[in-house]
């Protein structure tokens, strides 16, 4: 995490970070803590003598001077290469959990009931995640018959693997939840997480319009996606809400 707040991971490590932080809660906060790092690093690198025992010195908190040393010597070579901000901003909106004109980070709650802006969030995030779900070409669709959970799983080609978005209906709260990618060869990824408050979503006779919409996530796959065989939305306490086949 560090290494790619800093901008020194290749491509491929980078890509496989960013597939991660699409989903993950957790990692998208620590990265926005770690934001302020490689500016400061990238202000040493240019003070005389860069890479010095010296600047390592003037450090008051240090693992040691050789490991600040190298960290500047690793931004001062690489802060002049294309950065991979861009990106990042698609990862945090990738994270956005919507329910109707609401947009909540990740697997957090908080809904207010207004389409305000929330968690530097805008209404234009909102339309760009459920637009990023219904752009994805290949959707399949299953109700549990137990749970009479209803969920659309749509999946998109990627280098990097399958970019996956789930539309899910009449799910109650309070719960937390993740969507499971279940490989044809019995190995399980998590594509994403989340908290359903306890107003639900996608409930046909809610009396509020925020339980009436359905959830949208998105996250992704490692998996290839002809070699995916079903997804399984589960609870946190290990039960399956609804699975839905490839």
């Amino acid at each position: 995490m560090g290494a790619y707040a800093l901008g020194i991971l290749d491509d491929a490590e980078a890509t496989a970070f960013e597939a991660h932080l699409a989903g993950c809660e957790w990692c998208a906060q620590q990265l926005d803590e770690l934001a302020g790092m490689e500016p400061m690093l990238a202000a040493l690198a240019d003070l005389p003598g860069t890479g010095t025992p010296a600047i390592g010195e003037s450090l008051s908190a240090r693992p040691s001077p050789r490991l600040v040393d190298k960290l500047v010597d690793e931004v001062s070579e690489r802060r002049a290469q294309k950065r991979r901000r861009s990106f990042f901003l698609v990862a945090a909106a990738a994270a956005l959990i919507v329910g109707g004109p609401l947009t909540v980070l990740a697997a957090t709650g908080g809904d207010s009931g207004s389409t305000g802006v929330q968690a530097g969030s805008t209404k234009s995030a909102t339309v760009t995640t459920k637009s990023a779900f219904d752009a994805l070409p290949n959707k399949v669709s299953a109700t549990d018959a137990s749970t009479k959970v209803s969920a659309t799983v749509a999946m998109g080609e990627k280098g990097w693997g399958t970019e996956v978005g789930v539309e899910l209906k009449n799910v109650t709260g309070p719960e937390k939840c993740s969507l499971i990618a279940v490989g044809k060869d019995g190995k399980r990824e998590t594509v994403s997480s989340w908290a359903v408050p306890e107003w639900g979503y996608g409930i046909p006779n809610a009396k509020t319009e925020q339980a009436k919409n359905p959830l949208y996530v998105m996250g992704g796959a490692a998996f290839e996606t002809n070699e995916i065989d079903h997804f399984e939305v589960m609870t946190f306490d290990g039960k399956k809400l609804v699975e839905v086949g490839v």
